[in-house]
């Protein structure tokens, strides 16, 4: 304020000797004085009433000169009213009333401009000097942002941006050039002795960001990447949180285009139950649940860790959410007609499973069938007693031509819905049961999930954590791979869609290309700055019941395209309601079964079942 008042009389007293050449008669002298007196309180009124001294300097930007000029114009009408009205203005000279205005913004403006520059270290141009050297790979609007933001540290030096666009080259973004393509990354990072890189494409396609990342690990440089651009809208994170590469980065997909308007109709004001909430698939699901604002969401789990990891998160992240966490199993009929009939679900995920695959193939392969087969045959029936709209199976791509336990087991879950659905749809009546609506069973396939319980990318991790080695089974070894959120999104729009044929549609995710598992541990070892050769990979050989390759449809399934891009159905032979009754005797028998004798029983229930031993 005291150098806004010093710019006042500066500014009145330099509009004077501008106009008498530096040469101010004795009488305008004298006027010059007196007029000050009131020029003075309008201008530090004025520079008050629109809020000049509500900001830091250090920050000064287009919005802070716009309030300074709207200031200055509205002192500059006020003045001469003043003066007019003391009978003054008569003495001033016309020329001074628009000499005034224009120094006085300049020296506010252009004092708030330079004390930005210095402190920001620019006016000398120390911090662009220090700091490692670094190319920048884009020249959108994050990478814009990111130059911003590093110019006020020393952390990076920006030497120069690369971008894809004809258009864009040779010119200059906040003092950094763009040099050329990002194709040509090898040859500039020898010539400017650069040994990082920071994508900032947080827009452009997975494909793009990808191809980037192999550029830089051709070219052995160390790449960072800036937030995606979900999480820089949400407002979660700033584009200068830079953060290393992750396997997302490298294998993630465009993100999922959802029908919010239909999953509204679906989830909002409903009461929704999750099973297996604890779970990977399962939490992710209550996650994206959640934003539709259900009447209340019911989390049901075996694992007490599991269920008390996910109260306290949602505890914390949602208070304000109607929720309650039960412990239960989906194959006790008593605790599930208990929570049926005190929350009346009215969509049911079932998420709940065992999918280990070594683990479920020798000594718990009656457990597998149990808790797969006949804990979803126990839900269902739950769901269909009690009224519920859409029961949503989880299954998986190793339910197609299983060739182990788990896969088969997940194949007769499946079977077990479409063969309710059939029941269903021959009792219904005029699309009701005993006047209620008639239940729709979804079925959603897809493969393996990134960072889910059990999967290899934690157990790859843990391994080079230890200094290795990695532990890859085949060198041929193949799996298809998604985003746990992702997946989830995908579960909730086929839970949406699913029921338009009548119900027990197989929905199919479109899990992108496959990749080899050495490739993925390749990545990893690359991503997490060690040496391949330090950390070393071994192949240990197929496990029981493993295959090389993960299929999608059957062999004797056909793939029939939907109205969203990443989901399709898989149509396949009918199941015989007739097979419930065999089955659920088989199932309920008291004494345990040998691993030997289910898998004797899966081949007769899953035609398509083929065993095979490592």
């Amino acid at each position: 304020m005291s150098h806004d008042l010093v710019a006042v009389i500066t500014a009145w007293w330099l509009a004077y000797l501008f106009r008498f050449n530096f040469d101010i008669p004795p009488d305008h002298i004298e006027v010059l004085q007196q007029t000050l007196l009131w020029v003075i309180p309008v201008q530090v009124t004025a520079f008050l009433a629109f809020g000049l001294y509500r900001g830091i300097w250090r920050y000064a930007s287009l919005p802070d000169l716009r309030r300074i000029l709207l200031a200055v114009l509205t002192a500059t009408a006020v003045v001469p009213l003043i003066l007019f009205l003391l009978q003054v203005l008569v003495g001033i000279p016309r020329s001074i009333l628009l000499l005034d205005p224009i120094l006085l913004l300049l020296l506010m403006g252009g004092s708030r401009l330079i004390y930005r520059i210095w402190k920001e270290g620019q006016l000398s141009g120390l911090k662009n000097s220090q700091g490692p050297p670094v190319l920048i790979l884009g020249s959108g609007d994050a990478a814009i942002s990111l130059i911003k933001d590093l110019g006020r540290s020393t952390e990076w030096r920006v030497v120069g941006l690369l971008d894809d666009n004809p258009d864009r080259h040779r010119m200059i973004l906040h003092g950094s050039k763009v040099l050329g393509r990002i194709d040509e990354l090898p040859a500039l990072t020898k010539k400017l002795g650069v040994a990082h890189v920071i994508i900032a494409m947080p827009s452009a396609s997975h494909s793009a960001r990808r191809r980037a990342l192999e550029i830089c690990a051709a070219s052995e440089i160390k790449a960072l990447t800036v937030p995606s651009y979900d999480d820089l809208i949400s407002g979660k994170v700033t584009v200068s949180q830079i953060r290393k590469v992750e396997l997302d980065d490298l294998l993630g997909r465009d993100s999922v285009i959802l029908d919010s308007v239909g999953l509204q109709g679906l989830l909002t004001g409903k009461t929704v139950l999750v099973t297996g909430a604890g779970g990977s698939i399962g939490s992710e699901l209550c996650r994206q649940i959640e934003k539709f604002a259900p009447a209340r969401l019911v989390f049901f789990e075996l694992n007490e860790l599991a269920l008390y990891n996910i109260e306290q998160e949602f505890r914390c992240d949602f208070p304000n959410m109607p929720m309650v966490f039960m412990i239960g199993d989906v194959k006790n009929p008593a605790r599930l007609t208990q929570v049926f009939e005190q929350f009346r679900p009215t969509v049911v995920f079932h998420a709940a499973a065992y999918k280990h695959v070594p683990l479920m193939e020798q000594e718990n392969a009656w457990q597998a069938v149990l808790n797969n087969v006949l804990g979803t045959h126990v839900l269902a029936q739950a769901a269909v007693t009690h009224g519920v709209e859409r029961f949503i199976l989880i299954s998986t791509d190793k339910a197609v031509n299983p060739t182990n336990v788990m896969g088969a087991s997940k194949r007769l879950a499946e079977m077990v819905c479409q063969a309710l659905q059939q029941v269903i749809c021959s009792a219904g009546k005029n699309g009701h049961i005993d006047g209620k609506p008639e239940m729709r069973f979804v079925i959603v396939r897809f493969g393996n999930v990134l960072g889910s319980t059990g999967s290899v990318v934690p157990k790859f991790h843990e391994q080079i954590a230890k200094g290795g080695p990695v532990t890859v089974t085949h060198p041929e070894i193949t799996h298809y791979f998604m985003s746990i959120p992702e997946a989830a999104q995908l579960v909730l729009q086929a839970g949406f869609m699913g029921g338009e044929n009548g119900g027990g549609e197989i929905f199919v995710l479109d899990m992108g290309k496959p990749v080899k598992i050495a490739d993925l541990a390749k990545n990893l070892i690359r991503l997490s700055g060690v040496n391949e050769k330090d950390i070393g990979i071994v192949y240990s050989g197929l496990r029981p019941g493993e295959k090389l390759y993960e299929e999608l449809l059957a062999d004797d399934e056909a793939n029939l395209p939907t109205h969203h891009a990443k989901l399709s159905i898989a149509q396949g032979r009918k199941v015989d309601a007739l097979l419930l009754t065999e089955l659920l005797a088989w199932l309920n028998q008291h004494p345990a079964l040998s691993d030997e004798l289910v898998k004797k029983g899966l081949v007769k229930w899953v035609p398509e079942y083929s065993r095979k031993e490592a």
